[in-house]
Parts: C-alpha cells; structure tokens; sequence
C-alpha cells in the first residue's frame, strides 16, 4: 500500500492526472483501427493491451470494467512522430548552432522533459528521434527515464549522434586551429563500421546517416559518402537488427543511400520521378519533413500566404507530387524540433495540402509508420496491440485539422490525458 501511494504521488507530481492500467470500455462515435474508420465501435483495453475491438451491439461491458464515454470523437491509434530531434527547439528562439554550442546537455535534457510531455499530450505516443544534434547519447537517457517511468512522454527510438563525412557538418565559419564541438560524429571509410558499432553499443535504436550535406563549392548540399561506404554503415547495422536511415536531400545523395540499402530517406528535397521510383523498386520510404523547411523559411522573413512560394518550397511540393505519383510509402515525419513540439500535427495538415487524402494521412502517421519503423505491436487497434490509444473531437476523415483536438491519451494502458 505504501509503494502504491509513493508511486501515485510521483505520477500526480510528474505528469498531473494519471489513472493506472486497469480494464476500460472506451466508447468514442467511432474507431480508426489504423486503415479504415467504423462508425458505432467500442474498444475494450486490459491492463496494457487491447483485448477487443468492435461493433457496441457485439461487445459487452466487461464485468469490473471502467466504462469511458468519449462523445463527439474519433477514437485512434497513437499517433507515430516519423521524424523528431526533442532536444532541439525552434531556431527562431535559439538558432541551431547556439543551442548546439552554447547549452549544456544537462539544460538541453531539461527541456526536452517538457518537449517530450508536449508530445504525448498532442496525441503522439511513439516518436522516431533521429539525432541528439550535439547532445551526445542524451536522447538515449532521456528514452530510459521515460520506460522507467520518471518523466512523461512517448516512446522513442532514437539515433544517438548520428554519423556526417567529416568537414561536411556544423556548426562551421570558427578558427580552424579551433576544436569545435559537431551536431554529429564524422567518421570515414572503414572507420565508418567502428563508429556505426560505438553508437548501437551506446543505445543507438537506429543509425542516421547524413548521405549528403550543405558542403558544396558554393554552400549548396552535396554527396558526402560514396555507396561503398554507406553500405559499410547499412550492413553493419543490419547485422544488429537495426535499420538506417539517410538524411539525404539532393537527387544523388538520395540515389546512392537507397541503393547503398537505407530504409527511409529524410527530406528528399529534389527527389523527381525517377529516383522516387527507384525508391518504390527497392522499398525505400520517404519522409518528407514538409513543415520544417517551411518554418525555417518563415523565421526568415518570408510570409506564407502573401508572398509567392520560394523555390524550397516550389521543390518541396514537386518532390512530394512526384512520391504520391510513384507510389512511394510515405512515412509522416516533420523533423519536430526546428518547429515547436506538441505541433506535431503541422506536418499532417501540410501533407494534406500538398495533395494526400485523408485516410492516407491517418495511415501514414500510424500503421505505415508502425510497419516501415518495425513497431509490431503498434500502429493498430486489434486484438492483442498495446494500448497506446488517443481520441480526437471530431471526424480527422473529414477535416484533418481535428487532429489537433485531443481528448484522450492512453498509453501503454494508463490514461495521461481525459477531458
């Protein structure tokens, strides 16, 4: 009874209201089970997991079940943030190389306790963190006080440094004789397996690799690694079980990380038809990350819906045209982090404008992304998946904007959220 009332009162301290897993019949005006939306269903959660989903005329109350009336809502998967950094925050507040040089890891941590609870409450229970950016392996701390409890927040995988061809990263413009600290680690040829292996060893869940960065002759992003040695880093971390993932955003840096065997290529800026239809040959999925290019170009000045469209975002609507066209699986990321964490949701509404439908958003942000980041227990709601469940108000099929309007958070069976 004692541990009981400890632990509810560092629950209450940390994270406000919290009910503890037990056995719940949540009723909402309708179910997004990850592919298709029903009308009149009820989900019944025990302990952890989801143990039914169905039509209310077909599943009864559970004897000793607390019954949650959600009126006026969608009931869903948690959402899956495909593309976040919580220790960074927007670059209008505190430009990048600042917060990478100037803010100690422990202040960075700090605030990434209060990004972390922003996003769960904003209805993401899982996100994909791709990159401490200069914080070392802190995300991985920051992901362990999260399962162990102490702080609120979603699951995370999480990339640890990252890897960049060295002299191709920031930040940069110091007195060369100067050792500055990086945004990720560089590393080379066959160095390139030690340091994939150092950084799974530290607690890296995947490996980010920059295939191409903004070291151009005139500052424009080039390729930074040849296939041979992306495909150092790729198979070493297959080896492990782990996938990597290429940040890539020129046409060549794109081609050479998928056929080096990437997973998911980030950005993808001037991807056209042909690459994006290498990339559906070889299974590779996009992510996109509309929204944050479009807010870094906000903080400079350029105003949306007045001024014309600058060329990033011209080159951003084409590439993405070009991935809806060619089939390519799309994984909603927004690269949260350079915009505010808790607006995760940006990025769906801007996929929605650049031309996908409704029940591809709401697939994309939750069973794709289950599937594409190996999340088998997730992404869905069916028999047997871990409970991590959110209910927006409103219908997100037909105004995907509601998304913004959570209600209810669940997950892994405990309820963070209710109104």
């Amino acid at each position: 009874m004692k541990f009981l009332t400890v632990q509810l009162f560092v629950a209450l301290v940390f994270t406000g209201k919290i009910l503890f897993a037990q056995t719940y019949y949540l009723q909402p005006d309708r179910v997004f089970d990850g592919n298709e939306m029903h009308e009149g269903w009820v989900v019944v959660v025990a302990e952890n997991k989801i143990a039914e989903a169905g039509p209310a005329n077909k599943i009864t109350q559970p004897r000793g079940a607390t019954a949650i009336s959600l009126p006026g809502t969608t009931l869903m998967p948690g959402m899956i943030e495909g593309h976040s950094h919580l220790l960074l925050y927007p670059y209008n507040q505190t430009p990048w190389n600042d917060q990478v040089l100037k803010e100690s890891d422990a202040y960075r941590v700090a605030r990434g306790t209060v990004h972390a609870k922003n996003t769960l409450m904003a209805g993401f229970t899982t996100v994909r963190d791709l990159g401490s950016e200069g914080a070392g392996y802190a995300d991985v701390g920051l992901k362990k006080s999260i399962e162990d409890g102490v702080i609120p927040g979603p699951r995370m995988l999480v990339a640890g440094r990252a890897i960049v061809a060295t002299g191709s990263y920031g930040p940069k413009g110091f007195d060369s004789d100067f050792a500055v600290m990086l945004g990720a680690e560089p590393a080379d040829g066959n160095d390139l397996i030690r340091v994939t292996r150092d950084q799974i060893g530290k607690g890296a869940d995947i490996v980010k690799v920059y295939a191409d960065y903004r070291w151009g002759a005139n500052g424009e992003a080039a390729p930074t690694f040849s296939i041979e040695e992306l495909k150092l880093i790729v198979e070493t971390a297959k080896s492990s079980g782990r996938p990597t993932v290429a940040h890539a955003s020129t046409k060549e840096g794109m081609r050479r990380a998928v056929m080096a065997g990437v997973e998911t290529i980030e950005h993808g800026d001037q991807g056209d038809d042909e690459i994006f239809k290498l990339m559906k040959e070889k299974g590779v999925a996009f992510c996109p990350t509309l929204a944050a290019g479009d807010a870094i170009l906000q903080y400079n000045g350029w105003k949306k819906g007045t001024d014309p469209d600058p060329e990033r975002i011209v080159s951003k609507k084409s590439s993405f045209s070009s991935a809806l066209r060619a089939g390519v699986v799309i994984v909603a990321g927004g690269d949260v982090g350079v915009f505010p964490h808790g607006e995760n949701v940006t990025e769906l509404e801007m996929m929605k404008d650049y031309g996908m439908d409704n029940v591809a958003i709401l697939k994309s942000v939750t069973s794709v992304n289950a599937k594409t980041f190996h999340l088998k227990n997730l992404g869905e709601i069916k028999s047997g998946f871990l409970a991590d469940l959110v209910a927006v108000k409103g219908n997100p099929l037909k105004n995907i904007s509601d998304l913004r309007k959570i209600s209810f958070v669940m997950k892994d069976g405990v309820i963070y959220k209710q109104e």
